[in-house]
């Protein structure tokens, strides 16, 4: 069908990384293709997930898996493109603790997508981003107002942890006039 699921392998390393289990929280799943990541995060805590894919047969996808799965009731599953998507979840207020980025990595967007999440204040203090692509490319250390805190690589898989971290600038160190 055209998705690329994330591998068992490497949604176990991602598990690992930002805590086995969550108390609650708001996750968004952009490019959720099969709702794999999603939907183990609410089966591990987390209170609701918001899925986007602007693929109509992974919208269905991962709709039959939340009916399978039983967690309909604390999910949205959205056709969008992600950059509209983000728009909409603005206008909505959604601030996020978790977000999931898997774009197709030939895309090469996960920076600008983190600055939009940024913009649009859609992420908690302390949030944390998963982006998932291609380990041959190299993301910065920072982006915007999203900080890594770790890059792992699974094969041709690469996985960036990122905590959104709002400073202010007295916080910063430096001078202003």
């Amino acid at each position: 069908m055209g998705t690329r699921p994330t591998t068992d392998k490497v949604k176990e390393a991602v598990f690992s990384m930002i805590g086995p289990y969550f108390e609650g929280g708001v996750a968004i799943d952009l490019f959720a293709g099969t709702g794999g990541l999603g939907i183990e995060a609410l089966s591990r805590g987390m209170d609701r997930v918001i899925f986007t894919d602007c693929e109509r047969k992974s919208v269905e996808i991962v709709r039959e898996n939340l009916r399978i799965t039983g967690l309909e009731q604390q999910a949205e599953v959205y056709r969008n493109d992600a950059f509209r998507a983000l728009k909409a979840l603005a206008k909505r207020n959604v601030q996020a603790d978790l977000i999931f980025l898997d774009p197709p990595y030939r895309l090469e967007i996960i920076e600008e997508l983190l600055l939009k999440i940024g913009e649009y204040r859609l992420a908690r203090e302390g949030a944390v981003a998963v982006a998932e692509q291609d380990a041959s490319r190299l993301l910065p250390e920072r982006i915007g107002s999203f900080e890594r805190l770790r890059r792992s690589d699974y094969g041709e898989t690469a996985i960036h942890l990122y905590a959104f971290r709002e400073t202010k600038q007295e916080e910063t160190g430096r001078d202003h006039p």
